[in-house]
């Protein structure tokens, strides 16, 4: 017998370890794969663990399914306790003929379907299948934590009893006896593995439900049914890991938990809100050790990058980037930092809370109940004499006269602040107290951004109806560049999208600009002058993702506004629901609900 090769082999005797394969079944399917007839010149291709279960299955007459298209049923789920199926890697599947049958990667342990027969009396049948297709369907029917849930609904009762501690090391707690300090673990962990910004834990009377927002859209997660009767105990354990009091259940509480998982830090600030049926927990999920990419990597354009780039070296001045909470404001202020980070020049930033850690840069946490706020942080930063200076936000006036100051007095000022567009930034500070011809002398260019979902690569398709051809036709579209449609697969949870890109809308303070600033001009008035000088708005730079092929038209739609244009004219880009600019006779999975008005 030829000697198999070293990724085989591996592979062969991870499944031994693993009890999915017995050493003479692994020596077998190496014998049948050795005969085979060889191709000229080409060595022996690797194998995945899906051939060697459909050898096995082959081999010992039982069923093999990959789990793509086959959805277990609830009625027959709910006879078999979830905490073994978890513990064995066992899934009840349908009934066939009087038995039930049982997925499985592990053909020959037969503790778990003994431990299932025993306590059922069913007569159960193996069905082979991948472990990781059977992995997630298990958390896909199961719901998270549902072996945990299942051990406390034995117990009757939990008492939380873990010492509060600065930092939780989620790997060292996953390991922790079945408890709810484990199922707060496993919420977390299985957020930040999907990538989620937000957890929110929402009371009704009924259900307690758990929703990630992943890409910016809610998604609900499956859970164990019974998990309402632990809502309190879950509440005050999310309570405990943030210092927050347990006792207080009338009054809105604020707190902040520091995970570690593997090489992950995330720092997440909880707010806890009583609602009619119980408290209400969101918890914003901020990644520390996120790397940075350069400043021509985040997806501006030519031409936001060249005007970008220019800012970065003036010697004083007022740079503002404005957009909704989520938007990725503070990332991009980061990325512009990173990129003028020397030795010749000093940084202070003074932030709530700090989201990156920039080697070189001074940092300042602001402290509410220290009584540190961004005023008396700034004017303390001021005395430091720093070249340039990063405020996390503008939130009132007197940190807006602050900034504004420090521009006026040789500083460059980076700050965020909460408008719809760039020309809003400018009436925004005036309505914050700010003097007309301070902002005129002192503001010199404003970049507002959005996130849009970017399409997934693995199932996008393209989109030729009509609407499509009209869209292309209205924008300037070559006719055969191709625009495309979401459509929804395992890799993108039936979504359509993975990740985010941001779009951008650049206003440079020219002299026609403050001009218009000094005459006290509105908003409408500011952007039409942007405009003809050269600004492209959000909406355009969203069309020219369109054209690439990494968003879709509704995307782009549901994060900008009417005065926004160009938009896609009404009656040549309709779908059948009447909304404007869908491309497509199908809407995309999520779009319906996509308003076209910013979410605050």
């Amino acid at each position: 017998m030829a000697e198999p090769s070293t990724p085989t082999r591996t592979l062969l005797d991870q499944m031994i370890a693993e009890h999915q394969l017995s050493p003479t079944d692994a020596e077998a399917f190496q014998g049948s794969r050795s005969r085979l007839p060889a191709v000229d010149g080409a060595t022996a291709p690797d194998i995945a663990e899906r051939e060697v279960l459909e050898w096995l299955a082959g081999e010992y007459g039982v069923a093999f399914l990959a789990l793509d298209s086959v959805e277990a049923d609830r009625e027959v789920l709910g006879l078999f306790p979830a905490r073994i199926l978890l513990k064995e890697e066992l899934l009840p599947l349908r009934r066939d003929q009087g038995s039930v049958e049982i997925a499985t990667c592990r053909l020959f342990s037969n503790r778990g379907i003994d431990t299932l027969r025993s306590l059922t009396g069913l007569r159960l049948k193996r069905v082979l299948c991948p472990r990781e297709a059977l992995l997630r369907e298990m958390k896909k029917n199961l719901g998270v934590g549902a072996d945990t849930i299942g051990a406390l609904d034995e117990e009757k009762s939990v008492q939380v009893v873990e010492e509060v501690r600065d930092e939780s090391n989620l790997d060292a707690g996953a390991e922790d006896e079945a408890s709810i300090i484990r199922f707060v673990n496993q919420v977390l962990k299985d957020a930040i593995e999907l990538r989620a910004s937000d957890i929110h834990l929402e009371p009704f009377e009924h259900e307690f439900r758990i929703r990630y927002r992943i890409d910016g859209e809610l998604q609900e997660i499956p859970l164990p049914a019974q998990l309402k009767q632990f809502q309190p105990a879950i509440v005050s354990r999310v309570k405990i890991l943030s210092h927050l009091n347990i006792a207080e259940k009338r009054l809105p509480q604020d707190g902040r938990i520091r995970v570690r998982i593997e090489n992950t830090e995330v720092d997440i600030r909880v707010s806890i809100i009583p609602m009619l049926h119980g408290e209400a927990v969101v918890m914003r999920l901020l990644r520390q050790n996120s790397t940075l990419r350069g400043l021509s990597e985040i997806g501006l354009g030519p031409r936001e990058l060249e005007c970008f780039r220019r800012v970065l070296d003036l010697p004083h001045g007022i740079v503002l980037v404005t957009g909704p909470t989520g938007s990725g404001k503070t990332s991009t202020l980061y990325t512009a930092l990173n990129e003028i980070n020397d030795e010749v020049r000093k940084i202070i930033t003074i932030e709530d809370p700090v989201e990156y850690q920039l080697r070189g840069v001074n940092q300042i946490q602001v402290s509410e109940k220290a009584g540190l706020t961004f005023a008396r942080g700034l004017r303390s930063i001021l005395r430091h004499d720093p070249d340039v200076v990063l405020i996390g936000e503008i939130r009132d006036r007197e940190t807006a006269q602050i900034a504004v100051q420090a521009s006026l007095t040789g500083h460059l000022v980076f700050s965020t602040l909460h408008t719809n567009d760039a020309p809003g930034s400018v009436t925004r500070l005036v309505d914050m107290g700010v003097e007309p011809y301070l902002v005129a002398s002192s503001l010199e260019a404003v970049l507002a951004q959005r996130l849009v979902r970017v399409l997934c690569p693995k199932c996008k398709e393209p989109d030729t109806s009509a609407n499509a051809r009209a869209f292309r036709s209205r924008m300037g579209i070559a006719p055969d560049t191709p625009l495309f449609r979401a459509v929804g697969c395992r890799n993108c949870r039936q979504t359509g999208f993975n990740g985010r890109h941001a779009i951008f809308e650049w206003m440079d303070t020219d002299e026609t600009i403050r001009r218009l600033i000094l005459e006290g001009a509105s908003t409408d008035q500011i952007r039409a002058a942007a405009r003809a000088g050269g600004m492209r708005t959000l909406a355009e730079d969203g069309w020219r993702l369109v054209a690439q092929g990494i968003t879709t038209v509704e995307e782009v739609l549901g994060v900008t506004t009417d005065k926004e244009s160009p938009r896609p004219a009404a009656g040549e880009a309709e779908d059948s629901s009447g909304e404007p600019g869908v491309p497509g006779d199908d809407t995309a999975p999520g779009s319906a609900s996509r308003s076209t008005a910013v979410r605050p």
